[in-house]
């Protein structure tokens, strides 16, 4: 599909997860060796994994709703929103850091130190 934003033009990149292509890169070999892109029984992702990460990652870095993001990248806001569901939390949406994932990762607590869009996490109750 043309017109929308995909790893596959570099020069996304930049804006959306103020990394280099090469960074990126390692990123995202970094999560497949953690695991972050299994083969599973089921209806496969309807964007690669590359992709999916660009789309968490403008999603922290933007003010953009879900349904305003989501035909950005071609794809339903229901769809974005259960990519953001699945990655966010291992890239550290919720509670830890973004390096949790890849232990020594610097690309990705990069990723997570940028990640300080408008888009806060809510908490769930509070345990006393």
């Amino acid at each position: 599909m043309s017109g929308v934003i995909t790893v596959s033009e570099p020069s996304w990149i930049g804006p959306f997860a103020r990394l280099s292509p090469r960074q990126f890169g390692k990123l995202i070999t970094a999560l497949r060796r953690e695991g972050a892109d299994p083969v599973r029984k089921g209806r496969p992702w309807s964007l690669p994994l590359e992709d999916r990460v660009l789309l968490v990652a403008a999603y922290w870095r933007t003010n953009l709703t879900l349904r305003q993001l989501a035909p950005l990248f071609g794809i339903s806001k229901s769809a974005a929103d259960r990519i953001i569901d699945h990655l966010g939390s291992g890239l550290g949406g919720h509670g830890g850091s973004a390096g949790d994932l890849v232990p020594g990762s610097e690309a990705v607590a990069h990723l997570g130190a940028v990640a300080g869009g408008g888009h806060p996490v809510a908490a769930g109750p509070e345990v006393r």
